[in-house]
């Protein structure tokens, strides 16, 4: 049985063309015509990529620093000791630890967002891998979440890092801001998302990098994107 459409939705999807690909420009000013909830919703962009991610080389991940920030409240956490702590903790990280960290996570206490590491606390990051892991927390030095430049690390996740990965069935999903943002911010995180993703086009992939790609809030209907307009973002 078909999902029933409700009202909320269907006045919605009387503001979208169905049938019209949208220029990052034309997409950023309309998705903020979209807004219909009563919170700040998330901006979101799907990209359907020409890549095989069961292929480790084809596995696309990686971090960037949105221009404009997320819009949204990063909760740091960072395993550290000794002086690598003091400076997670003086670049503003919330939770600062190492077995204590590891212990807390156990008992199922995760009030953060983001997980940074330094490379000698990994061992012990791993006894909680399981935890953390399958909640896309994992310190990866791909995403510049392992690493002893910790105090850069904090001030990357609190001024709007995105962590991006590419999903089974070759889809990365991303926050770009929020709805409330002004449409060239939206459109200013849009291009540097991009950017950097198409830096990571490897290799071995075939065809066409970006297939399809939206724009869409957390709650209303999705943009179709200019794909090729994307791959041209170098």
């Amino acid at each position: 049985m078909a999902k029933k459409i409700t009202k909320r939705m269907q006045k919605l999807l009387e503001k979208v063309d169905c049938k019209k690909i949208y220029d990052i420009t034309t997409a950023s000013a309309t998705v903020k015509s979209l807004a219909s909830a009563k919170f700040d919703e998330t901006v979101e962009i799907a990209l359907s990529l020409g890549v095989d991610p069961r292929h480790a080389d084809q596995m696309i991940r990686g971090a960037v620093v949105l221009p404009n920030g997320t819009g949204k409240n990063v909760r740091v956490a960072v395993f550290a000791k000794g002086v690598k702590a003091d400076e997670a903790k003086a670049a503003g990280a919330d939770v600062v630890g190492d077995e204590d960290l590891a212990e807390q996570i156990k008992g199922g206490e995760i009030n953060f967002d983001m997980v940074i590491a330094t490379p000698d606390m990994m061992a012990l990051v791993g006894k909680v891998g399981r935890i953390l892991g399958p909640k896309g927390l994992m310190p990866n030095p791909k995403t510049g979440t392992v690493t002893m430049e910790v105090s850069k690390a904090v001030s990357n996740a609190k001024s709007g890092q995105v962590n991006y990965r590419v999903d089974k069935k070759g889809i990365i999903h991303a926050p770009v801001g929020k709805v409330s943002f002004d449409a060239k911010k939206l459109e200013e995180n849009i291009i540097a998302l991009v950017r950097n993703i198409n830096k990571q086009k490897p290799a071995t992939a075939k065809g066409k990098y970006i297939k399809n790609a939206t724009l869409s809030l957390t709650m209303s209907p999705s943009l179709k994107l200019d794909a090729q307009e994307l791959i041209d973002m170098k």
